[in-house]
């Protein structure tokens, strides 16, 4: 007992959660419907991202941060798909590209113009064809270029190129049943997965085999989570046998026994958890909760602390976690969420109190930045990197981004290379010429399109001069 009543040390101890005032949200959205236990929302530095509901297809919207208060009914979205739009993520590399996944089967690959949407976009970069039933989940590779995930209720996961278009992975024999959620861990070297047969299992996507996996590891049967943390553990949310909520703590290299396991409460939305690598604390956003519940990870007993408690009237519908670049580091702010309400998007700010309006570098380690570390090529030939990391000391000012290039490789080129020394020689040279044959292509696109234009146009034009004659016999 005398330890218990030891106050332990912590500088997250009194971290508070405040909504932002009225002004400062997103009103008067339709936030997706779908009966589907992804988070509807994503963001970054730039843009927040929503899936909205849609007639006829699916759709999310983006929009640029500061653009908040009464958003138009008729305010453009991304709308390609054929059936709506089940989970969204943002490249971590790219702020202006983000992918999707949808009962259409396909994942989606956009790139967001550099001030947001001005005419809904119809047309992606890529997309990806290769499931057989809807995909639930998208999730971009942590520290290598162009590499994405993606995972549908076909049980199978897929890695891709998304450079290339192609699909280089494809574990489409461990999960017997829905795959309820993937995690990377901090280098992208492994994935965790929790699926509805209530196992974990860690993954080597490479070498395309399961390392570790646990039974039951929670026992209850509604939907678990289970991710990464930067220290190579997995945390788990889920349900008992009698339906209490519970999260637990896992050491991967013995999953016999979890480090720690907490029971909290009955209520049945599924618990996302959403990880601050930095300050080791997980939030836990209930789906249908009006609350955001948050613990820190320590080494010592009992492991996961509880911190506190942001409470609000409303329940959520979906949540939106920031990336680290993208607070307000003078305001000590240490996370951000986007929650969503019915026809809302509002921003919920989590702070550490301090007097000081000194840059508190004990809060704000070197985060993870927004250069890759990795090309996809070298992460599938085997390479590994931790994620690149940048000061926040003076905030972080987002560079220009590279637009997403997709180079589709002709199947029929796909003889086996020889390393020859003239092959080498070669090389540069046929890469010029297919450059040149591409702008060749290309000018011969945008030639045909001006002449397509003109014919537009002067078939325009007889047809007004013959309603003028029309109109003009009318008023005589």
């Amino acid at each position: 007992d005398t330890m218990r009543r030891v106050v332990r040390q912590s500088k997250f101890r009194h971290v508070f959660g405040q909504a932002v005032k009225n002004d400062q949200c997103y009103d008067d959205i339709r936030v997706s419907r779908v009966t589907w236990d992804s988070s509807f929302c994503a963001v970054n530095p730039r843009f927040v991202a929503i899936i909205v509901e849609a007639s006829g297809g699916g759709a999310f919207m983006v929009l640029p941060l500061h653009k908040t208060g009464r958003i138009d009914k008729s305010y453009p979205t991304v709308c390609g798909h054929t059936g709506p739009v089940l989970d969204i993520d943002w490249c971590p590399h790219n702020d202006q590209v983000i992918a999707s996944g949808s009962e259409d089967c396909t994942v989606m690959v956009w790139q967001i113009p550099e001030n947001g949407l001005t005419l809904s976009l119809t047309e992606p970069v890529v997309v990806l064809e290769g499931h057989s039933k809807r995909v639930g989940i998208v999730a971009w590779h942590p520290t290598a270029r162009n590499v994405l995930l993606s995972a549908g209720c076909d049980n199978a996961i897929i890695i891709w190129n998304v450079g290339t278009g192609e699909a280089l992975i494809n574990l489409d024999d461990m999960h017997v049943d829905v795959i309820y959620n993937v995690s990377w861990n901090r280098n992208g070297s492994l994935i965790c997965t929790s699926s509805k047969d209530k196992k974990v299992r860690i993954i080597d996507p490479r070498k395309q085999e399961i390392i570790a996996e646990k039974e039951k590891t929670h026992e209850g049967a509604r939907p678990m989570r289970a991710i990464f943390l930067a220290d190579g553990n997995i945390f788990t949310t889920g349900f008992s046998r009698m339906s209490e909520r519970q999260l637990a703590l896992w050491n991967p290299k013995n999953l016999e026994e979890p480090i720690a396991l907490h029971e909290m409460d009955t209520s049945n939305g599924v618990l996302l958890p959403f990880y601050d690598p930095d300050t080791n604390i997980i939030y836990l956003c209930g789906k249908g909760d009006s609350s955001i519940r948050y613990f820190e990870i320590t080494d010592e007993s009992p492991y996961v602390h509880y911190l506190n408690t942001f409470s609000s009237k409303e329940p959520q519908r979906g949540m939106g976690f920031m990336p680290k670049r993208g607070l307000d580091v003078n305001k000590c702010e240490i996370a951000r969420f986007f929650k969503l309400h019915e026809r809302k998007c509002e921003p919920i700010i989590m702070t550490v109190p301090r007097k000081s309006d000194l840059f508190q570098d004990d809060l704000y380690p070197d985060t993870a930045g927004p250069e890759a570390a990795l090309e996809a090529e070298e992460w599938f030939e085997g390479k590994n990197a931790d994620p690149l990391l940048i000061s926040l000391k003076h905030g972080y000012i987002p560079g220009k981004n590279r637009d997403l290039k997709v180079v589709k490789k002709n199947i029929l080129d796909n003889k086996p290379a020889a390393n020859k020394k003239s092959d080498l020689i070669n090389a540069p040279k046929k890469a010029a010429d297919a450059s040149n044959a591409q702008n060749e292509a290309k000018l011969d696109e945008i030639l045909q399109e001006l002449k397509s234009i003109k014919d537009t146009i002067s078939s325009q034009d007889e047809r007004i001069a013959k309603l003028e004659q029309q109109v003009a016999k009318i008023a005589e």
